[in-house]
């Protein structure tokens, strides 16, 4: 029956000469997704920029992933040699091509930069994420050659920085701001939210950090 309804439908509409691209039926769907009413948003990261900032370090702490806060990008670096020094690691990072942390000081530290995408054998990565979810404490990671989607699983201590501006209260504003900065056409092949360390508990309940990817992760928070 359905077969048969599509049938008679479809050579009506080709006897109209109906295409589905006309003016008013194209302005009728996007008047409907516009208007289209948002679903439940959770009011905890509902909050002026310092406290949702504040929230979503505290959701991430909770995850197991480390925080620092630095006042500039040029602090950043510091931080990052902190973070390897402190956790006895070895002086060498693994990044993308992204702008932002390339203009960064590194030359100020003795950790040796590397640009591209991991190939596994690197112990340490570094992402900058496109945004952040206060009320899950989550990072959203989009992937391009700026940003590799294998820095986000395959090193063994993943490092990722964040400007505060960019700490969204719902994971409905992040998606949203994906859509205006891409676009049609131009999306990001990957969307990534990563919450914490990867971690599993398949095995006899017993929690193993590093199950999926990487056992740390670092974040820094750049305030200005």
């Amino acid at each position: 029956m359905s077969e048969a309804r599509d049938t008679v439908l479809g050579t009506i509409r080709r006897s109209l000469g109906v295409t589905g691209r006309e003016a008013p039926r194209r302005d009728a769907v996007e008047g409907r997704i516009a208007a289209a009413r948002p679903g439940v948003i959770p009011a905890r990261g509902q909050l002026p920029e310092p406290a949702r900032v504040a929230l979503f370090c505290e959701k991430a702490e909770a995850s197991a992933a480390t925080v620092a806060r630095v006042a500039s990008a040029a602090e950043v670096p510091g931080e990052v040699a902190r973070f390897l020094r402190d956790n006895n690691l070895p002086a060498t990072l693994r990044r993308g091509a992204d702008p932002d942390l390339a203009a960064m000081p590194w030359g100020g530290t003795t950790i040796d930069v590397t640009a591209g995408p991991s190939d596994g054998s690197d112990i340490n990565g570094l992402s900058r994420a496109f945004a952040a979810v206060a009320e899950s404490g989550t990072l959203a990671l989009v992937s391009g050659q700026d940003n590799p989607t294998s820095l986000n699983f395959l090193p063994d201590n993943h490092i990722v920085v964040v400007a505060a501006r960019d700490v969204a209260g719902d994971y409905e504003a992040v998606l949203g701001r994906v859509r205006d900065r891409y676009g049609k056409g131009t999306m990001p092949r990957t969307l990534n939210f990563v919450t914490g360390p990867s971690r599993s508990a398949d095995i006899e309940q017993t929690l193993i950090l590093g199950a999926h990817g990487p056992r740390r992760l670092h974040i820094v928070v750049v305030d200005d």
